[in-house]
């Protein structure tokens, strides 16, 4: 049962640590009720309770929240990039002030464990500020010739932009999205997804005190029904983000057909291969191969999910990688000696059994894992699947959960034509010391994103996206700025003189 909506709500965090948030929406810089007075229900992974109930924002908020965006950005767009680098590092610094208390929020909220919370993504998001503070006073064109006279472009802002965030890695995508837009000069909208809504308003807190001025960035939480589709299909927001489903992308790039053609930028996940070749250091390979799939209980769209392993390695690997991944404890996100969280619901729960399922249905073989793990709480046991055949479900379809699917080659070319064997193409991983070798595989692989001898390695400074159907447009780097701007040309021609 949904309790009454009440203006604070306050969560129980290490050592019995109280951490209090409102409730409300943020509006130009205020935590406002919903007009329509909707509310929103999240729940903690970890036990199935409540956690909070909090404002659920309507299309009437988001049409609120736009008029004052419209409003901030007539001052916002003059404002001078060092002004913007000031607030961006200084709202840096308050994340980074906070860090318990964020991943606290993650802990409770997403189910992510503590300590990967506060030592990767929390970090992860300071540094992104930080590097797109740098960006806000280097924004610049370029001069060009032209016949009789001479011409020059120059970056400008959209306007009124606005982002829907995934609930896996809340904080770290934000920022992801908002630290480039306001380098920019735009005005940002933010959606946090339905199932993981804390962080937000921890966030606008933080924004509130860096001093960013009313209306430059609002934070609104709701469903993605009802808040998500208003802002894709409002004629006055210019720009969406969006990381998520291949199914609700679609959806986007539909509404923002019929309504005033925004521009869009998609993340959409993938499924990921992890190519590991005789060559390679063996244990460092099962460690990145281990990581890649069980960290967040594989609930990330980078998640390692396909593993090719070299014939003469294979028996190696598969038992080494057994030996690893076994050793999770599953258990309470905020206590030290987890080391395994929840998945973030009862319906992902259920989806990956189903998948599970599927997979051993489909003649897979099960070499350990496949269930859910006893207890309160949406737990599934890391999972592994062995001589898994190329057109199995396994192999082809998103899980987002902890479930690798391994099987061996002989080839490069027959691993690079399996790898591509994909409607996806986010990221890859190379394990080899071959460097001619990590070089041919990563020219031929179809990804965003490969990493050799490694996996993921999301770097501020370095371009991260997909290709196919894991979307379009960058996040992180100099290109993601691309993203938040238009390119404007002056051409001015040049009059001969008068004698």
């Amino acid at each position: 049962m949904v309790s009454e909506l009440t203006s604070t709500v306050t969560l129980t965090g290490i050592a019995g640590h109280k951490l209090e948030l409102p409730t409300g929406l943020f509006i130009n810089n205020q935590f406002v009720p919903s007009k329509t007075h909707n509310t929103l229900e999240t729940l903690n992974p970890a036990t199935g309770e409540q956690l909070a109930v909090i404002s659920a924002a309507s299309p009437e908020d988001v049409d609120l929240a736009v008029q004052h965006a419209k409003t901030a950005f007539k001052e916002w767009r003059k404002s001078h990039g060092p002004v913007r680098q000031k607030l961006l590092l200084k709202l840096a610094d308050l994340i980074e002030r906070d860090a318990d208390e964020l991943a606290t929020i993650d802990a409770l909220d997403a189910g992510k464990i503590f300590g990967e919370s506060r030592q990767m993504d929390v970090p992860n998001a300071v540094e992104h500020l930080r590097y797109f503070a740098g960006w806000a006073d280097k924004i610049d064109g370029k001069s060009l010739r032209i016949p009789n006279g001479f011409a020059w472009t120059q970056r400008e802002p959209i306007g009124v932009c606005a982002t829907i965030v995934p609930w896996n890695a809340p904080l770290m995508i934000t920022i992801w999205k908002l630290a480039p837009a306001i380098a920019a000069g735009n005005v940002l909208i933010i959606k946090t997804a339905e199932l993981t809504p804390l962080y937000g308003i921890k966030l606008a807190q933080l924004v509130l005190e860096a001093g960013f001025p009313a209306g430059v960035i609002q934070i609104l939480t709701g469903l993605g029904t009802v808040t998500g589709k208003a802002m894709s299909q409002h004629m006055e927001i210019s720009k969406l983000a969006f990381t998520g489903s291949g199914a609700v992308g679609r959806q986007i790039m539909i509404e923002a057909a019929r309504s005033n053609l925004k521009k869009v930028t998609l993340e959409l996940g993938g499924k990921s291969p992890s190519i590991i070749f005789d060559d390679a250091d063996l244990e460092n390979a099962v460690f990145w191969a281990v990581i890649g799939i069980t960290a967040h209980n594989g609930q990330i769209c980078v998640a390692g999910s396909r593993l090719y392993v070299q014939k003469g390695i294979y028996d190696k690997f598969v038992e080494k990688f057994r030996e690893m991944s076994l050793k999770a404890v599953a258990g309470d996100p905020l206590l030290q000696g987890s080391s395994k969280g929840p998945v973030i619901s009862k319906v992902q729960h259920e989806k990956i059994l189903g998948h599970i399922q599927k997979g051993v249905e489909q003649g897979a073989k099960l070499l350990y894992g496949g269930k859910e793990v006893e207890g309160k709480g949406n737990f599934v046991e890391n999972t592994v699947f062995v001589d898994v055949g190329d057109e199995m479900s396994m192999m082809q379809e998103e899980i987002f959960g902890p479930v690798a699917a391994i099987t061996k080659f002989e080839t490069e070319e027959e691993v690079i034509e399996k790898a591509n064997n994909s409607s996806y193409g986010l990221s890859s991983a190379v394990f080899t010391n071959d460097v001619s070798r990590a070089q041919r595989v990563s020219h031929a692989l179809e990804a965003g994103q490969v990493t050799v001898n490694s996996w993921a390695m999301l770097n501020p400074n370095t371009p991260f996206g997909g290709v196919k159907e894991s979307g379009f447009g960058r996040d992180m780097g100099e290109d993601a700025l691309d993203g938040w701007t238009v390119l404007k040309t002056v051409k001015i021609a040049i009059l001969p003189g008068k004698l």
